[in-house]
């Protein structure tokens, strides 16, 4: 397996000609050190309280999407992925104000760009965790841009931002990309490999030695999969959370919105 060869980005109040370059060229970047420390036991705290704040209340669902649900390593139940954080949380809301983020939408050039705050998904945190009951512990290879096309409407440039909350090495599992392939034709997208189905490494394939605090974005059209740890247990445990940055008509969901049909095949895939 190789790494991602990336130089060591810092994220400023604007993006400079050689990152826009590398990202076009690679379809993903890293920006080292995104978040300090303690800000990001600050978000985990802070997700910790929704999370206890949505078990209670026996919630399923956020504006349509469902949560996904999973056990911990003394078999408590566990939200394994939330959605539309950000709407239950003021300082995840802050942060998603902070001219560094804004700064990524010029990634999109010549695109109009905007931070997705009440579309799509939302601000999602995804929390891998290996266990025997775990149910969200690796994902598929898929590209996110086909989603456009089941809600019935064109394919629109969109990014995806992670941001870390874990460290996670290369051999402890995580994302996982094919350099390059956004650059690939409408049929090899749609039909390249079985949507979330398809865990099988690619001889293409390259993964990331990430800390936390670091972020990475990387293009819609992207081939990318999260490989699972080897380990189970806390030595598993991985944090991110995911903004997409999204261009075409605006598009708010609410409480009384429908749930995309596509969901029923990534619930398949999250084992």
């Amino acid at each position: 397996m190789k790494k991602f060869e990336c130089p060591d980005f810092i994220l400023g109040s604007e993006i400079t000609q050689e990152q826009y370059d590398f990202f076009d060229n690679k379809g993903a970047i890293v920006f080292r050190n995104f978040l300090s420390r303690e800000v990001v036991e600050q978000i985990i705290s802070e997700s910790q309280r929704v999370e206890k704040l949505w078990l209670d209340e026996g919630r399923e669902k956020v504006n349509g999407i469902p949560l996904k649900f999973g056990k911990d390593e003394s078999g408590n139940k566990m939200i394994q992925r939330f959605c539309f954080l950000s709407l239950y949380s003021e300082p995840l809301h802050q942060m998603l104000q902070n001219q560094r983020i804004k700064a990524l939408l010029q990634l999109m050039k010549p695109f109009e760009g905007r931070i997705s705050e009440t579309e799509k998904d939302g601000l999602v945190f995804n929390h891998f965790l290996r266990t025997p009951n775990s149910t969200f512990s690796q994902m598929g290879w898929h590209t996110d841009s086909p989603r456009d096309l089941f809600l019935g409407h064109r394919i629109q440039p969109m990014f995806n931002v992670g941001i870390h909350l874990d460290e996670c090495p290369m051999g402890n599992g995580g994302l996982r990309i094919i350099p390059g392939s956004h650059k690939q034709g409408f049929l090899k997208m749609m039909f390249g490999k079985k949507y979330f189905i398809d865990n099988n490494p690619d001889e293409r394939e390259v993964g990331f030695d990430i800390h936390a605090g670091d972020l990475t974005v990387h293009n819609g059209r992207l081939w990318h999969r999260v490989q699972q740890s080897p380990n189970f247990g806390e030595k598993s445990r991985r944090r991110v959370m995911y903004i997409p940055i999204i261009s075409g008509k605006y598009m708010p969901k609410n409480e009384e919105s429908a749930t995309p049909f596509y969901h029923r095949f990534t619930a398949k895939s999250h084992k």
